[in-house]
């Protein structure tokens, strides 16, 4: 129980009168300063009316606690109304914003995907014309279209730590902040890496050749990495929309749990990479927290 003080001040030859009832009575009756006034028939000294003492009365606070903070008698049902329609109108933001990415999302990743598809289909047919096949020119492709989507982790990696969490952190930033609309100024960044990817896979699909062909297999393989990058970073880790099944894939699952460690900042930032993730945050000893954000993820899953 919360006590305070009450301070009394009187005139020392008064404090030699004042009986146990008036300190009881002080004790019913608290007040923040009481000063007694001399009685009529007490002559002192000017020396003796200048010395005082102080007392202290403890007293309970529940009384000014009641005046200071008055009891919540709950809110008025204009205030909740008021209320619910702001969540309702924060939701159907939310809603819209997910919508709007997700257009953004679909048509991004079709559009580079049946570029993509065609691209490889009509560079084949037409480096079998004439019946002689160019075995080596079609094997750099296809090494550099896995060699550019496995490097693309590693340069991700890389740049996050060294770039983005550094020189570029007053763009990086809006990824770790909430977020106001359906973009972020972080978005940027895939924007930039998909220059090169289609600089490079327009070179090679105009051109023939071995090194066109090593050049188409280095836009294929980034337009795909970052395609998946989109698809398990934006949609599964970040529910910028809906991915579907990949969500209950268990590596992506622990993919997405361990970059929503990078976000919690436990491990110095660890891991900067997506899909070689969960193995940074082994190697800095952070598996038992990567289980259980896991195990989190998984009953959020089956809660939703």
């Amino acid at each position: 129980m919360a006590a305070g003080l009450s301070v009394s001040v009187t005139i020392k030859p008064l404090l030699r009168s004042c009986s146990t009832s008036d300190f009881r009575r002080l004790h019913h009756h608290p007040i923040s300063a009481t000063v007694f006034a001399p009685l009529p028939r007490l002559r002192t000294s000017f020396a003796q009316r200048r010395s005082f003492a102080v007392c202290f009365v403890v007293e309970d606070q529940r009384q000014s606690s009641q005046i200071e903070s008055p009891r919540d008698e709950g809110a008025s049902p204009v205030d909740a109304e008021l209320l619910a329609s702001r969540l309702a109108e924060k939701l159907e933001r939310k809603k819209s914003e997910r919508f709007t990415y997700l257009v953004a999302a679909v048509m991004s990743s079709f559009g580079f995907t049946s570029m993509a598809v065609l691209a490889v289909y009509y560079r084949f047919s037409w480096q079998m014309e004439g019946g002689e096949v160019p075995m080596s020119e079609m094997f750099g492709t296809f090494a550099l279209s896995v060699g550019a989507a496995v490097g693309m982790e590693f340069w991700a990696r890389w740049a996050h730590r060294a770039l983005w969490h550094a020189s570029l952190w007053h763009m990086h930033e809006s990824h770790h902040k909430a977020r106001e609309g359906p973009f972020e100024l972080n978005d940027v960044f895939a924007v930039i890496n998909a220059v090169p990817a289609v600089g490079l896979f327009s070179y090679g699909f105009f051109n023939k050749g071995f090194v066109p062909g090593l050049c188409f297999g280095a836009g294929l393989g980034i337009t795909v990495f970052g395609i998946a990058y989109m698809f398990v970073h934006d949609g599964l880790v970040h529910k910028r929309f809906p991915v579907g099944p990949i969500a209950n894939v268990p590596y992506f699952r622990r993919v997405a749990a361990a970059h929503q460690l990078h976000h919690t900042d436990k491990f110095k930032g660890v891991p900067y990479g997506l899909f070689l993730g969960p193995k940074e945050v082994e190697e800095v000893g952070g598996k038992e927290e990567l289980e259980k954000e896991i195990s989190k993820r998984i009953k959020l899953c089956k809660k939703g």
